[in-house]
């Protein structure tokens, strides 16, 4: 029952006495291990001390507060880093006891993920996680740096290198340009994790990736060999793996790889399966095996380049002017395609790549970092409390580690950081405080401030001017400097005749991009000496790793005995590929199409400036043909899934022969492709030349703050016509010719101007330009039109590089390939949605649903599946017409609902794009709720009618039971303070079918989860109550209301709020009056119940629709619906 307020006002006290009894409890039965959470924990700690001190009186061995692991603000990481602390630290010392016991009087330390050693005796858990990863990034580093100095040519700045580790299993990249790039708060195989860590992106691809050919696309990994029974070639029955692609091209050579393959680890690598199995793969793709075993690795390099391109080219790293610092056992094999791949010239291979992490770990810093939050507005009278937070933490931390090291004290260094951001927001970033007693207050307040916006900008592309800093914490890290690495340097030996051991074919692209066997000098490192140079193509073998010298690329050995290689012939200008369907080439360019995709979203999240895009990431980016189909969709929300396609027709459509290269388009008008008004898509034509007509479209579509209507957010609960959701915006011109037409987009937004069409519901006569100021403009114009227009800017730069791209595309394979593929992709998506169609088939031939909305409205669909001709046909005739509420679905909506739910019948990776759609015929009558016309209101058919749509649909094919069947959106605010949420729900049990249609398996719901058409996550309690007079009084699993079945349907959960300040709370939901059915037999969820708990003890039932007006003390309580069960009988 303890609670302490975010202000540190104890509401319940620490029960000590049961706790205790609790805790003996627990301790009888075997635990010794506690991890001790509570609210507001990180700064009000009283309560915290008291349960370690009672855990450790009864007799707990390891005691982990979250105080202690990890004291900053946001209850849920610092809970499961609390929780993994206390998991791993009995382990951790354990295997530390065991060491130590054989090595008496040794010093002994150990890696921690932040790259620094720790005593023995002082290793967390919390600080294990990538403790393997780390030691490699040091030992990129610390060797980078060496080269840096002496081998590299003279180059200004610091030294720049990209991690490239590559492993049996995946690839870890990372970034380095003269300092270690650290994440205070990141997510490990989906635990998060508030510790401080390397900065360290990961991607599925390795050397045991399995690869595999579908009839169409050639696939590599996510999936791994692993260890055991690993790659084909390992001898025990693996599965074909990039490590036998690379043995079937000659770049692994079986003579000079260990043998210790086999049933008696005594045997070389087996060639002769490997030939075997690739020879299987030929025949039934018309390709020779060597080709494809050469496809596979191209696809795998893809895959590694655009990982490297999130950690660099995303963040506004130039990476052409890095090194590429390879290492790991299978790095070097890759290392030159994959510096091809980004543009990059020099690949550094350090003698002991295979084996650098290990390195790393010998020449790491002694480390020890310590962290205190403080949420301090920054201003001058606030630094005097900076300065002695920090000299605490360095005192603190200068002690501890020089009383766990042998040297004097002066080695001991000491720096001191910020975790600085703008208020409102979440993402701190680190800047250093270094200025003394001797700088005034002033003077180190612009230090700040200027260390900070120059970070921002650096990542970020702007400021956001006028926004108060918040300095989140203070954290110090002492250092003990590792060994430099004692690498001799050697004299340069004269140029020579390199020996070698021979020449080997390699099957690898040359000169002209064309792939074809060649002779390479087989060499091997142990017979090199500095001053030796290899012209590729080449095979530089030794005892921990194999380094591919490839066409056009020269090594040579400096006088540190590091390879460098160079590029010395220019890459081929343009890819050599045809316009006819290749399998390789049909997954690099869905790769390539994504990541364009996937690249414009993280150019939209760095440069947004409110918090529904940066932060709960709440938009989605495309990249269309030039007939507007979608071809690539990097979406975070579900409801925007293939919905920008009828936006950007429109805009086709409106502006025929009439657009320029420089022009950019914005729309929001849900009867023209959007979804509801805060959604706002900009759509930018893409130009090569000075043709007529756009070559490509890209779109980004992101959901704003406010756009103006009845209420802030502009998500009125109670509207009835478009014009009381905010202002409507129809194929208005956002860009002229490259002129940002900024006075006109603010006049319209602030309602002086009108765009789009009138609001009386009169039809468009054409391509909407905003009116001159003075005219009727929107009844309720946006509250915030400059916010407003910086993200439409954030959005124009998104769009903008996805038109880059494009355009480097486009010269490196050729128009015609690059359309060719576009429409390639497109098919592919539609023959796997065919074959899923194929498959229900076998069970269903015509479905029909109906689905009834607390309103009383209902949604109709009948489904009828075409076994023979693969085709499905999806008729929503019987939906209830317009609705007079907000409840009705924009068509695009609909459209997104049906693509969400075909697309999750296909168990596979695919392409999302317009493809998807063309075996499906979807029929939605003229006049129903699911194509209104103006003015009708749809703020709720976005969130609520989508979600019933998505449901009425799984329900005809008889997939799985219903979800909560609502999103829950919950609101509360006043003048001063605005607050929206979702809330969680239970969802569907469902049934597994094999390929006849025979039920073979089932799965129970998810407890308390987002459903289906909302993947938004919830802000952390304690933001939550930091940032709003609110306190949250519970958040549980409601059991029991999962609807009974053999599977049983997710649990709801409740939510109680309760309200400090006067203020107005509102609930747009469903699923109250009409449980989530249940399928096969299986039980209804129950349904769900709004209420509101007043001081004096009276309860208020709110419909589905209410709204309340809460006074300090007063509980607003959500009780979210079950998901529905499947099948009879209980399980």
């Amino acid at each position: 029952d303890e609670r302490v307020g975010a202000d540190g006002t104890v509401v319940a006290p620490l029960g000590e006495s049961l706790l205790k009894q609790e805790l003996l409890g627990h301790y009888g039965s075997g635990l010794r291990s506690v991890a001790i959470v509570f609210m507001h924990g990180w700064r009000h700690t009283a309560h915290e001390q008291a349960a370690a001190r009672i855990a450790r009186q009864i007799g707990f061995t390891q005691v982990s507060a979250s105080h202690q692991t990890s004291p900053l603000m946001k209850f849920v990481s610092r809970g499961d880093t609390t929780v993994v602390d206390a998991y791993l630290s009995p382990i951790l010392r354990r295997y530390v006891d065991q060491v130590a016991a054989q090595m008496p009087g040794v010093p002994l330390y150990f890696m921690q993920s932040s790259g620094g050693l720790a005593d023995a005796h002082a290793f967390q858990g919390k600080d294990a996680i990538l403790s393997g990863p780390a030691g490699g990034i040091v030992g990129m580093a610390r060797t980078a740096e060496l080269a840096h100095r002496h081998d590299a040519a003279p180059a200004a700045g610091p030294c720049r290198v990209i991690g490239f580790d590559m492993g049996g299993t995946s690839t870890d990249v990372s970034h380095y340009a003269g300092a270690f790039e650290r994440e205070f708060e990141t997510q490990v195989a989906g635990v998060r994790m508030r510790a401080p860590m390397m900065s360290i992106h990961t991607v599925a691809a390795g050397g045991g990736s399995i690869l595999r050919f579908d009839g169409t696309r050639f696939r590599v990994g996510p999936d791994s060999a692993g260890a055991n029974p690993g790659p084909a070639s390992y001898r025990r029955g693996g599965p074909l793996a990039v490590t036998d692609a690379n043995v079937m091209v000659g770049k692994l050579q079986p003579a000079h790889f260990p043998r210790v393959f086999g049933p008696g680890a005594d045997q070389p690598l087996d060639a002769e399966v490997v030939r075997a199995r690739f020879g299987d793969i030929a025949a039934g793709a018309g390709r020779t095996p060597e080709d494809v075993a050469h496809g596979f690795i191209q696809i795998a390099v893809q895959q590694m380049a655009s990982a490297i391109k999130k950690i660099s080219v995303a963040r506004g790293y130039d990476v052409t002017r890095y090194t590429l610092q390879c290492f790991g056992g299978a790095g070097g094999q890759h290392a030159c395609g994959v510096a091809d791949a980004l543009g990059m010239s020099r690949v550094l291979v350090h003698p002991l790549a295979g084996v650098l992490s290990a390195y790393g770990m010998g020449l790491a810093d002694q480390n020890l970092m310590r962290e205190r939050a403080l949420e301090l507005t920054l201003m001058a009278p606030h630094v005097p409390e900076l300065r002695a937070a920090l000299d605490a933490l360095a005192e603190q931390a200068r002690a501890e580690l020089q009383g766990r090291q042998s040297g004097s004290g002066e080695a001991v260094q000491v720096h001191r950081r910020l975790h600085v951001r703008y208020a409102g927001t979440d993402s701190a970033l680190i800047v250093p405080f270094e200025a003394g007693d001797e700088v005034d207050d002033a003077a180190a307040l612009q230090a700040i401030t200027q260390a900070f916006e120059a970070a921002y900008r650096q990542r970020f592309a702007f400021l956001m001017e006028g926004k108060a800093l918040v300095v989140e914490a203070v954290s110090v890290e002492a250092v003990v400097a590792g060994a430099v690495p004692a690498e001799p340097e050697h004299p340069l030996h004269p140029p020579r005749s390199v020996p070698r051991q021979g020449t080997v074919p390699m099957y690898t692209s040359g000169a002209d991009g064309q792939a074809a066997w060649h002779e390479a000098a087989l060499i091997v490192r142990e017979d090199l000496r500095p001053g030796d140079a290899i012209d590729g193509p080449a095979i530089i073998a030794e005892r921990n790793a194999t380094t591919v010298v490839e066409p056009g690329w020269r090594a040579r050995l400096t006088a540190f005995d590091h390879l460098l290689l160079e590029r010395t012939a220019p890459r081929a200008q343009r890819f050599a590929a045809g316009t006819q369907v290749d399998p390789v080439l049909l997954e690099v360019f869905n790769n390539l199409f994504m990541n364009i995709a996937e690249q414009m979203g993280l150019q939209l999240q760095n440069t947004a400036y409110s918090v529904n895009i940066k932060e709960r990431l709440d938009f989605s980016c495309a990249l269309f043909d030039a007939a507007g189909n979608l071809i690539a969709n990097a979406p975070h929300m579900p409801v925007h899934l293939g919905s920008m396609g009828e936006s950007i027709r429109t805009v086709i459509d409106r502006n025929r022969g009439s657009m320029h290269p420089g022009d950019v388009y914005v729309l929001n008008d849900p009867y023209h492709g959007g979804t509801h008004l805060p959604d706002i898509t900009v759509i930018t034509p893409v130009y090569l030349d000075d043709q007529a007509e756009p070559d490509f479209y890209v779109g980004s579509r992101g959901h704003h703050a406010d756009i103006g209507g009845l209420t802030p957010g502009s998500m009125p609960p109670f509207s009835t016509r478009i014009e009381e959701e905010g202002v409507q915006l129809d194929n208005v011109k956002l860009v002229d010719r490259g002129r940002l037409c900024e006075r006109e987009i603010l006049d319209v937004l602030s309602g002086r101007a009108v765009a789009g069409p009138p609001q009386d519901g009169a039809a468009p006569s054409g391509g909407s330009e905003p009116r001159a100021a003075g005219s009727v403009g929107a009844k309720y114009p946006s509250r915030n039109p400059q916010q407003n227009l910086a993200d439409l800017k954030a959005q124009i730069a998104a769009n903008e590089k996805g038109a880059q791209e494009l355009r480097k595309m486009v010269a490196q394979f050729g128009l015609p390939v690059v359309q060719a593929y576009m429409q390639h992709v497109q098919d592919n998506a539609e023959e796997c949605v065919r074959r899923a169609i194929t498959k229900l088939a076998a069970r269903v031939k015509n479905g029909r649903f109906t689905l009834p909305l607390d309103n009383g409205a209902q949604v109709q669909v009948a489904v009828a599946i075409d076994g023979e001709r693969r085709t499905a046909r999806i008729d929503f005739s019987g939906t209830s017409p317009q609705q007079a509420n907000n409840f009705n679905a924009p068509t695009a909506v609909c459209m997104a609902a049906v693509l969400y739910v075909f697309r999750i019948l296909v168990d596979d990776d695919i392409p999302l794009n317009a493809g998807c759609l063309k075996p499906i015929e979807v029929i939605i009558p003229a006049g129903s709720m699911l194509r209104p016309e103006p003015p009708a209101s749809v703020v709720a058919g976005n969130v609520e009618t989508s979600t019933c749509i998505t449901n009425a649909l799984i329900g005809a094919l008889g997939l799985m039971g219903s979800s909560q069947c609502t999103l829950n959106n919950f609101t509360f605010g006043n003048a001063e303070h605005q607050y929206y949420e979702t809330v969680s729900g239970g969802s569907g049990a469902g049934g597994e079918f094999d390929d006849q249609g025979q039920l073979i398996g089932g799965f129970d719901g998810t407890s308390v989860v987002q459903t289906h058409m909302s993947n938004s996550r919830l802000t952390d309690p304690e933001v939550l109550e930091w940032r709003f007079p609110v306190r949250l009084e519970s958040y549980e699993i409601r059991s029991g209301s999962g609807g009974a079945g053999r599977w049983h349907g997710g649990d709801g959960g409740v939510r109680r709020l309760r309200f400090l300040q006067p203020m107005t709370a509102s609930i747009l939901s469903n699923g109250r009056v009409h449980g989530a059915f249940g399928m096969a037999g299986g039980g209804a969820g129950a349904v769900g119940i709004n209420r509101v708990l007043r001081t004096d003890g009276r309860a208020e039932e709110l419909k589905h629709i209410g709204s309340a007006e809460m006074q300090p003390g007063d509980i607003f309580e959500i009780h979210t619906p079950g998901g529905g069960g499947f099948g009879k009988g209980e399980s």
